[in-house]
């Protein structure tokens, strides 16, 4: 059953607006370097995207069919790992003396990629799990909406103003992310003022949930480096992109093309909070303990 949320259509031009703003600051700081260090020293930045984009949306699915859980909660899950990775992770591998290098190439890549498997792994997945099959007809999905929407703000705009402008961007990309942050805030304040009855009634259901996805996230990056061998600077990098999820794309996309979809603005939306406790826990603990 819906949990529906309090929502107006008339705000769907904003979310779009507030999507390509958010698309725009990530195309930004995308250069031709990031995509050749892969090219170059491809196995760690390789790994962590097979697990961000095959294992992390498959294990999802399966888990949330075997488990059967609720199907818009299961839904709000596979959108998240659907999701790229998000960009807090770079500093967060700063912080857990990781390599840097891979995360920002793994964010780079990954932000591109994503133009076709966040709406494709999604609509796949959801359709894959036969208890979220019924729920996603019921709800209008457009992955090729989506697609286009975020390839030609990522393409088109984005890197050729990086690459044309370098001046430009130094000036606008601070205050453009602070600016796209603050309102996608300030909306996501507003909807959920709306909707706390359903956010306390709906508390325990998704609360451990969130925190055993997100475990589940870091332990793929991790178990994955670990069985690759990769140097612990790697191992690190790896872990934390794939475990810090780009939900706030996937909450405003969900807002966009799903305004009814209450489960899984619930998931999307907390995804957002707990994987920043996680990750900055994650990242102190490992910036005390040296290297082997």
């Amino acid at each position: 059953m819906m949990a529906a949320v309090v929502f107006s259509p008339s705000s769907l031009v904003l979310l779009n607006l507030i999507l390509a703003l958010m698309m725009f600051g990530v195309s930004l700081s995308l250069r031709l370097e990031d995509f050749k260090r892969v090219i170059l020293s491809p196995i760690a930045p390789i790994a962590g995207l097979f697990a961000q984009f095959l294992l992390l949306p498959l294990m999802t699915c399966l888990l949330t069919w075997a488990l059967n859980i609720d199907p818009e909660l299961a839904l709000g899950m596979i959108l998240v790992a659907s999701c790229p990775g998000g960009s807090f992770s770079n500093i967060m591998t700063w912080l857990a003396r990781g390599n840097v290098a891979v995360s920002v190439s793994m964010t780079a890549v990954s932000s591109l990629a994503a133009t076709v498997l966040t709406p494709l792994n999604f609509a796949f997945y959801g359709w894959l799990n036969p208890h979220t099959r019924e729920y996603l007809t019921q709800i209008t999905i457009e992955p090729s909406s989506i697609l286009i929407l975020v390839l030609l703000v990522l393409l088109v705009l984005g890197m050729v103003t990086g690459r044309k402008l370098p001046d430009l961007v130094v000036r606008i990309q601070k205050p453009l992310r602070i600016i796209s942050l603050l309102v996608l805030m300030s909306f996501v304040a507003i909807a959920f003022s709306s909707n706390v009855a359903l956010f306390i009634e709906r508390f325990h259901s998704f609360f451990w949930l969130v925190v055993a996805h997100n475990l589940l996230a870091l332990s793929l990056g991790y178990g994955i480096g670990r069985m690759l061998k990769l140097p612990i600077a790697d191992r690190r990098a790896v872990t934390l992109e794939v475990g810090i999820q780009n939900s706030g794309l996937g909450l405003v996309i969900l807002f966009t093309f799903f305004p009814e979809a209450g489960g899984m603005m619930l998931i999307t939306a907390f995804w957002g909070v707990w994987h920043l406790v996680s990750g900055l826990t994650l990242s102190q603990i490992w910036a005390r303990i040296p290297y082997e």
